[in-house]
Parts: C-alpha cells; sequence; structure tokens
C-alpha cells in the first residue's frame, strides 16, 4: 500500500478513485490532489527537512491557532481539515495537511488587475486588525557567509560562481542597509500571511481563497502591507505598475489597515528577506541544506534572486513614489 493508500484509509476517506495528480504550489512543499471514496481533496505534504528544525513543530502549532481566528472572522481562507482534533497528520514519518478542493486557479502576473489589488489590500487590513501587540519585530540580521559560498561554488556551479562575484559587493551594500534598516521598524505587530502573493490566492470569477497558512506568525503589518504590494504590482516579473501599488495600499487603508510613516525605512528593511531567501538558496545549490533533487531548484532561484535584487535596487525611486 502507497503513502496516498494509507493516508486514505487512516483518515476515514475511503479508497481512491484516481491516481494522485501534483498541483503547482510554493518552493517547500509538495502538493497533490487526491480524488476518493468520500470526495477530493487538496493535500500538502510538508518538507521533511523543513520539519527536522527544532523550531518547525512549535511555528506550525502557532499558525494553526492564528489560521482558527481567521477562520472564525469568516476572512476568505482555506483551512485545513481536522482530523481527531488534529490538522496537522502523520503517515509513515512524513507530515501533512488535508483540505477540501478548490478548484479556483492562481492568477498570472499578468491577469492581474486593479480590482485583485484592491481585494488584496481591503482583505489583508482584515487580517492585520484581527488584533495589534506593542513589540518589537522579532526579525534577525542577516550576515551571510558570502565568502564561503563563494569558495564552493566554482566545484558545484561555475555559471552561479561567476554571477555571484558580479554581484557580490552589490550583496555587501545590501545587507549592511538591510540590517540597519531592522531596527528602524515600528515595535508593533499583528497576524501576518507572510506569503500572500499571487501564488497563494486562487481564483473563481471574483470568489477567491487564500492558502499557504502555515506561513501565519506575529509579524509586522507594515513589512507585509509593503511586501505583498510589491507582489501583486509586478515585481515577480521585475515588471512593478505603480498605479496597483498604489490601489492595494489606498485598499489597505480604507478597509481599516494604517500605514507606515517611513516607506524608505520599510524598502531597505526588506532588503534582509530578499538575502536571507538568497542565502538559503546558495545552501540548497551547494547541498549545505535539503536534498539531491533541491540543487537544482536552488541554483535557478539563486539566479531569480540576484536578477531581483539588482531590479529592486534600480527601481527605489519609482516603488517609494508608488506606495505614498
Amino acid at each position: 500500500m502507497d503513502l496516498f493508500e494509507k493516508i486514505g484509509a487512516q483518515l476515514g476517506l475511503g479508497k481512491l478513485t484516481a491516481p494522485p495528480a501534483a498541483l503547482s504550489g510554493g518552493y517547500m512543499h509538495k502538493m497533490y490532489s487526491l480524488k476518493t471514496e468520500t470526495g477530493k481533496y487538496a493535500i500538502k505534504l510538508l518538507n521533511p527537512y523543513i520539519m527536522k528544525r527544532d523550531t518547525a513543530m512549535e511555528n506550525f502549532r502557532q499558525a494553526e491557532r492564528l489560521e482558527a481566528k481567521l477562520e472564525s472572522r469568516g476572512l476568505p481562507i482555506l483551512p485545513a481539515l481536522i482530523f481527531e482534533g488534529k490538522k496537522m497528520q502523520e503517515t509513515d514519518g512524513q507530515y501533512y495537511y488535508l483540505f477540501e478542493f478548490f478548484g479556483g486557479k492562481a492568477l498570472q502576473n499578468s491577469e492581474i488587475e486593479i480590482r485583485h489589488c484592491e481585494k488584496m489590500g481591503r482583505t489583508l487590513a482584515g487580517i492585520h486588525e484581527i488584533e495589534r501587540r506593542r513589540e518589537k519585530v522579532q526579525i534577525d540580521e542577516i550576515h551571510g557567509n558570502w565568502a564561503d559560498y563563494m569558495e564552493k561554488l566554482p566545484g558545484q556551479n561555475h555559471e552561479l560562481w561567476e554571477l555571484m562575484g558580479e554581484n557580490l559587493e552589490l550583496v555587501l551594500k545590501c545587507e549592511e542597509k538591510g540590517n540597519a534598516a531592522l531596527g528602524r521598524l515600528p515595535e508593533e505587530v499583528t497576524i501576518c500571511h507572510n506569503d500572500m502573493d499571487s501564488k497563494n490566492v486562487l481564483w473563481i470569477g471574483e470568489e477567491f481563497r487564500i492558502i499557504d497558512l502555515e506561513c501565519l506568525s506575529w509579524e509586522s503589518p507594515y513589512l507585509e502591507l509593503y511586501d505583498l504590494a510589491l507582489n501583486w504590482a509586478g515585481y515577480e516579473d521585475c515588471a512593478i505598475d505603480p498605479g496597483k501599488l498604489k490601489s492595494l495600499v489606498q485598499a489597505y487603508s480604507g478597509g481599516g489597515g494604517r500605514l507606515p510613516e517611513d516607506w524608505e525605512c520599510l524598502y531597505e528593511a526588506e532588503l534582509v528577506a530578499k538575502l536571507d531567501w538568497l542565502e538559503f538558496n546558495l545552501k540548497r545549490t551547494l547541498g549545505l541544506e535539503g536534498g539531491e533533487d533541491d540543487k537544482q531548484l536552488g541554483a535557478s532561484m539563486v539566479k531569480w534572486a540576484l536578477r531581483h535584487l539588482r531590479y529592486y535596487v534600480e527601481k527605489k525611486d519609482e516603488i517609494l513614489n508608488g506606495v505614498v
């Protein structure tokens, strides 16, 4: 009996009526659709390397508690199903979440319109206004071991070694600016999704559901607003539309969200997240994080991260003019 058949039996879903089908998803976990005698579901197999981290289980538990708060407010989310009082399940050492299947699709960046940005702005305000706390934002400074990665890269991927060499000065400057900005962030946290970009919102016409709720935690609402506006305005394609940027921010404010006073601080603090993603994928490329099958994806994401970092720096004025 394979894993999916065991899951069906363990959770009382009945026998599978069709082979599991892979679904497009994020870069951390694997998603499949399951058709069984009792219905159609989506299942998220949690990355085993992520689950080995000391903080992983408590982070997931916290996200589940926050998910319940969003669900109680009637926000448009796709929550994990509960079996025997638990959301997270485990079969043969594989941890996973099961969901009712929602047949929507994520919008391609070319399909995103002003009305979508406005809906995201209002929805994000609804999430942030559930509860606010006066606390220091807990974001670790980044101090990448860039010299060590440069030393190891030639033996693994000469193309990336050259690319990193061309961008190393930029990386170091961004690291300095980003770390300095963290200390200037307002001491305020709210419930944040942390990854509510277009790939994690499924649409059927004007109806939508937000997925990937295991990222929920207490974070800076201002950083999340800023990051979300960038993503829905075209940052992923290195083609930011100032109109979309402004519409999301204005809708957030109109929905009761509080706007930041210092957008430039957010611009610079965001550099830490961008460098953190770069470093994570350098580790994957070098086999320091994940398995053999992660190396190729890691290498492609290193290229992506460097291209977007350069674009982000070049478009600073356009971005700041768009959000204010």
